[in-house]
């Protein structure tokens, strides 16, 4: 099964699971029904940016549509590719685990997570801007951050691209 029909069908399942129409998800995630339904039957391939807003709105971790370890996906947005590489769930949290590359030049806005969600960085290679919108950290090769991902926050490589591991962990 390739990515679309995969990724969609689990967003299928995980709406109907929560008794959430269509039209009630397009609204929650501010996608359009057209695109949600062309994204649930794998005729549409999604970004980052849209797997984010709805995963949201299901109140679920990323990794809920991603995670395959037979098969790991790699999925896009504006400035990042991600790949995730482990997915960890306790009692109160879910633990994701990203390689992620920030492509140079570009820059990536990340709308809030859900409450309480926190991200970690470490930068393996290049410099990143990451963190909140407003405020964002420069982290170097070797070092690490963390911030808040329940309010905007943002992704730039601003010479040459960057490769980190990502760490994103939201409670349940």
């Amino acid at each position: 099964m390739d990515l679309a029909a995969s990724v969609g069908s689990r967003l299928k399942e995980l709406r109907e699971a929560r008794g959430v129409s269509l039209s009630e998800l397009a609204r929650r995630s501010r996608v359009g029904k057209a695109t949600l339904s062309e994204l649930e039957s794998g005729r549409r391939n999604p970004t980052l940016e849209t797997l984010y807003a709805l995963t949201t709105a299901l109140d679920v971790p990323l990794s809920s549509v991603l995670h395959d370890p037979a098969h790991p996906a790699t999925i896009s947005g504006d400035a990042v590719d991600a790949v995730l590489l482990e997915r960890f769930e306790a009692d109160t949290s879910v633990t994701e685990t990203y390689r992620i590359r920030i492509r140079s030049g570009a820059t990536q806005e990340s709308a809030a997570h859900a409450p309480g969600t926190t991200e970690h960085i470490v930068v393996l290679a290049g410099t990143a801007h990451v963190g909140d919108v407003n405020d964002p950290a420069l982290i170097g090769p070797g070092a690490h951050g963390s911030w808040a991902a329940d309010t905007p926050h943002v992704y730039r490589a601003p010479a040459g691209d960057v490769e980190a591991l990502l760490v994103v962990r939201c409670p349940k």
